[in-house]
């Protein structure tokens, strides 16, 4: 699963970039709830939340069986 959660973050970090941003993968647990850190500009806008819950998870979610959920640290 991990190599999976990382293949997807991959394709999503361009959109990311190109605003400025960037997402690192942390870590997986065995509920499927998949840790990350936004970075850059993306650390600390106020779309942050959004980012996180309608991009990230929505497409980690999507793309990879077992992902319940994304939370940022």
């Amino acid at each position: 699963m991990e190599e999976r959660i990382k293949a997807s973050i991959e394709r999503i970090r361009p959109a990311l970039q190109g605003d400025g941003g960037d997402v690192k993968y942390v870590s997986v647990n065995n509920e499927g709830v998949v840790t990350v850190q936004l970075q850059g500009a993306c650390g600390n806008c106020p779309g942050a939340i959004m980012t996180l819950k309608m991009f990230i998870e929505e497409t980690l979610k999507r793309e990879v069986p077992g992902v319940t959920s994304v939370v940022g640290i």
